[in-house]
């Protein structure tokens, strides 16, 4: 009997992947994102610092932007060859064929090398992941893994789930199964990634791993309730949500191209005066009440609190928007 991983096609799970697909429409209708060689290099390492920082590697992004730059870094020299070989990684991933298990094999080895005696490799030896000293989850016993990895890729072949739906559910069996010594964290997120973009495209640079990173304990406590309860759903739903919140984030990321293309060569178009409208109306109710939150702001200006977060980090960082006071007690000044 052919395998099938465990997971409800629950009304949230459909919800979402309505929404997702609406909004990669909206933003394939901007165009910024698939033009602009910039946005895509920022996301890239955004992409690949949120990873590694998941698996406490210590660069920072000026660091990594340093080393996608061939510049030298003052770091630790195992943190400095992590972020060195993601890079290659992430560089090789469109020759990579998500639905084979020799590729993965191979990504594994450009990710790992020089990391792991194993690196390209499945584990000769069983692992478990620990908190502490409590084992919170055994991976699959070594000898089975090349079999149920290979029951995995089959499914993945065959299956008619959405592949919003589908890598996701990867992803979970695939941090389950653990089929590697190390790297196996950094290499399902990897390999997520790579059965989106065959989906579509944008989803190569698509940073989720930014907002993953964001919400690390709530990443690992849906593997740990799926784990439980035997069926990735809380898994899926958490991924899909991450990847919707992300979709936000690249918006903004166009909406603030728009404006500066607007600036720089006066150009007014429809996306850039609609981003402009945003910006003032934030700066608006920023005004005339200092100490809103940004979860009232999300709701006044039906946008996503992360969306309203990364508005107000970029106004603070143009001087337009300055913080009085502690984070609890303080309030907002518009300049």
């Amino acid at each position: 009997m052919s395998y099938e991983p465990p997971f409800r096609l629950s009304e949230r799970i459909l919800q979402l992947v309505a929404d997702i697909a609406q909004k990669v429409g909206r933003v394939e209708i901007l165009g910024e994102f698939n033009t602009s060689p910039q946005l895509r290099k920022e996301n890239r390492i955004r992409t690949i610092q949120s990873s590694l920082a998941i698996e406490n590697n210590s660069l920072s992004l000026e660091q990594v932007t340093a080393l996608v730059d061939d510049k030298r870094v003052l770091a630790p020299p195992k943190d400095i060859l992590e972020v060195q070989n993601a890079i290659r990684a992430y560089d090789a991933l469109p020759t990579f064929d998500a639905m084979s298990l020799e590729d993965l094999l191979e990504a594994h080895r450009l990710l790992m090398s020089g990391l792991t005696s194993e690196a390209g490799r499945f584990r000769s030896g069983n692992v478990g992941v620990f908190s502490g000293d409590q084992l919170i989850h055994a991976g699959t016993p070594a000898h089975y893994v090349p079999e149920i990895m290979d029951d995995l890729f089959s499914w993945l072949r065959r299956s008619e789930v959405h592949p919003l739906v589908a890598s996701c559910v990867f992803h979970y069996e695939f941090e389950f199964i653990h089929p590697f010594a190390d790297g196996n964290g950094r290499m399902g997120r990897l390999w997520q990634t790579l059965i989106l973009s065959d989906w579509n495209s944008l989803f190569a640079w698509l940073p989720v791993e930014s907002v993953v990173k964001d919400r690390q304990e709530g990443y690992y406590r849906v593997l740990q309730q799926a784990d439980n309860a035997a069926d990735s759903t809380p898994f899926v739903v958490f991924m899909l949500e991450a990847l919707s919140d992300a979709l936000d984030e690249i918006a903004v990321q166009e909406n603030d191209v728009g404006i500066n293309v607007g600036i720089n060569i006066g150009i007014n178009d429809s996306a850039a005066n609609a981003a402009s409208q945003v910006r003032e109306k934030l700066l608006a109710l920023v005004k005339a009440n200092p100490t809103i939150t940004a979860a009232r702001l999300s709701e006044q200006l039906s946008l996503s609190k992360r969306q309203v977060e990364r508005l107000m980090a970029a106004l603070k960082a143009e001087g337009r928007l300055v913080r009085i006071g502690a984070n609890r007690n303080g309030r907002w000044e518009v300049r």
